[in-house]
């Protein structure tokens, strides 16, 4: 328990930095297959819910690279090892299918929920996460990069203490809730503004367990994730059907909060309106949760233009707008723009930045976007 304790000082990490951590290691075994003996395994700590796994995922997308997600506590000892097999000159050991055989692959290996497998599992996985092989059956090509996942003893999951001979091998890193990097990769996963939005006007909400029931429901990005996915299925179709179904994801207290937000703030239809027709008259709500549920839905509606005169349009109306938002909200609005296109969408960005208002709008906004891009 101290030692976890010390590791929630010292070894906080955020999504973004975890991504960059990830994309440096890759590079490093891209350029340098020899490192891949030297570069240590990285363990990555974290409450529930944080979304360990999917960044990691992510980074695999974006790189495409190949991605392995090994659920160590769902497997057997044999699954890690190998069969072992009878035949006329003694045993042999058929090694798992799913371990990558090219050379000159590349990819991430991860063995998550590590810390919820017992003991006998954890030294299975040694050989393999420590040597990158199973004895002189099978070899990790060089341009994998390893990584094991885990919840902390303290977060009320199925957690085991980890071997100090397992532990003393791995780069360990903790992972914290931050809620900017949760909104970048939200923007640029198409997670529904209401929910951006949401997060935006309560960021305390984007994950607690302080007073839930860990039993049932409770607010993390995993289950905000969720939120949104059923937040688009049902519309305002069935809004009584669709409040229980948000509160059965993120508990009672975060849900009402939630539910009261996107009830005030279901104007997909009036955004829409202001950014493709220059005649309709651009109104700028005076209600802080308003301001940020239109910032959100500019942000999501921009991208998905169903052509590009449609795209342009779309753009024409966000600076139309955006010049007349207070400039902390015309800030908070383009990084999010800029977030939606995906952050390396240089074709995207392009558009943004040689837009005709683009330079009225710096002139502007631009010492409060150095002021904000500064804070972090």
């Amino acid at each position: 328990m101290e030692n976890h304790g010390r590791l929630d000082i010292h070894n906080r990490i955020t999504a973004d930095e975890l991504a960059s951590l990830l994309r440096m290691q890759l590079k490093a075994l891209e350029d340098d297959p020899k490192l891949a003996k030297l570069l240590p395994p990285l363990m990555v700590w974290g409450a529930p819910g944080l979304g360990k796994s999917t960044i990691l995922r992510s980074v695999a997308e974006e790189l495409g690279i190949g991605f392995i997600d090994v659920r160590l506590a769902q497997r057997e000892p044999v699954d890690i090892r190998g069969l072992p097999v009878p035949g006329e000159d003694g045993v042999k050991w058929l090694v798992a299918s799913e371990w990558p055989r090219d050379p000159k692959s590349r990819g991430i290996i991860l063995f998550d929920e590590i810390t919820a497998a017992d003991r006998s599992l954890q030294v299975a996985a040694y050989e393999f996460i420590l040597d990158r092989r199973l004895g002189e059956l099978y070899k990790v090509p060089d341009g994998w990069y390893i990584c094991a996942a885990g919840n902390r003893t303290q977060d009320r999951a199925v957690a085991a203490t980890m071997s100090s001979a397992l532990a003393n091998r791995f780069l360990h890193v903790e992972m914290t809730d931050d809620v900017e990097s949760w909104i970048k990769w939200a923007t640029a996963h198409s997670i529904h503004p209401a929910v951006t939005g949401f997060i935006h006007f309560r960021p305390s909400c984007l994950f607690n367990q302080e007073g839930e029931n860990l039993e049932r429901g409770w607010p993390s990005p995993r289950s905000w994730e969720r939120v949104s996915h059923m937040v688009k299925q049902f519309g305002d179709n069935n809004v009584s059907l669709l409040r229980k179904v948000v509160y059965g994801l993120v508990g009672n207290r975060a849900g009402v909060e939630f539910m009261e937000f996107f009830k005030l703030n279901a104007t997909f239809d009036d955004v829409l309106e202001m950014m493709t027709d220059p005649a309709v008259k651009v109104k700028i709500p005076a209600e802080a949760d308003r301001r940020y549920a239109l910032c959100s839905a500019m942000t999501y509606l921009l991208w998905r233009g169903s052509d590009t005169e449609d795209e342009a349009r779309r753009l024409d109306g966000f600076f139309r707008i955006s010049m007349q938002l207070p400039a902390d909200f015309a800030t908070m609005a383009m990084i999010d723009v800029m977030s939606s296109a995906g952050g390396r969408d240089m074709a995207k960005i392009a558009k943004v930045r040689s837009h005709p208002s683009y330079k009225d709008w710096v002139a502007k906004f631009g010492a409060s976007m150095t002021s904000r891009m500064e804070r972090g």
